[in-house]
């Protein structure tokens, strides 16, 4: 989970050496954080959020065919 949400926020941002992402939890659920440059941190969360809400709902449907739960936090630098 953490190399998909890593692999798309690299891909959204202008500064993709800035991407931080770490993971917590166990085996049924787990927390994602997303910490990116000041300057990207629009294009990750996007109009209205909705950039954010898409990369959530992959998550959601990749952790679904894992059998698990999965939640994103992007956090401010």
């Amino acid at each position: 989970m953490k190399e998909l949400i890593e692999y798309i926020a690299r891909a959204l941002v202008d500064t993709p050496d800035s991407v931080e992402v770490s993971e917590f939890g166990d085996e049924q659920a787990s927390m994602i954080t997303l910490k990116v440059a000041r300057e990207d941190l629009g294009k990750v969360i996007g109009k209205k959020g909705r950039t954010a809400k898409a990369m959530r709902t992959i998550l959601s449907a990749a952790a679904t065919k894992l059998k698990k739960r999965s939640t994103l936090e992007i956090m401010e630098p």
